[in-house]
């Protein structure tokens, strides 16, 4: 199962605090491990939310777009990972590992896989993800 894990912001993030060269070098190892278990598909962190950008859909075709930053940093997401692991508890386990310090909150939520979706996700759509998926990887080794 694919296993998507949110890196929740804090304050000092938002602010745009920069980790030190030690938690680079923890996250760096920690991130080692991940790719030599062969969990670790991807990965990154993110700018603060005052660098983003939100749209919001409406009725008619309409979009909405906001300037960051947005809400409270609780609420924000300042990195990601997305594993490849046998279960939840697997994935639990990882995260556990985590060089994170006091406060910090991560969440972590299947995602949807092709039998997942039912009946709705037809031969022809699962064949174009397929297309798409190729293509992608294409375009990564090219």
């Amino acid at each position: 199962m694919r296993v998507m894990v949110f890196v929740k912001a804090s304050e000092e993030f938002e602010a745009g605090q920069m980790p030190t060269e030690k938690e680079l070098a923890e996250m760096g190892d920690f991130n080692d491990q991940l790719v030599r278990a062969g969990v670790m598909l991807a990965g990154e962190g993110l700018h603060p939310s005052s660098r983003g950008k939100r749209v919001c859909f409406s009725a008619g075709g309409q979009r909405t777009i906001s300037d960051g930053p947005f809400g409270a940093a609780r609420e924000l997401v300042a990195g990601y990972w997305l594993w490849q692991v046998r279960s939840m508890d697997e994935a639990l386990d990882w995260i556990k590992r985590a060089p994170f310090g006091d406060g910090a909150e991560v969440e972590l939520r299947p995602v949807f896989e092709p039998d997942d979706l039912g009946k709705a996700y037809t031969p022809e759509l699962r064949a174009q993800e397929e297309r798409q998926r190729a293509a992608i990887e294409r375009q990564l080794h090219s």
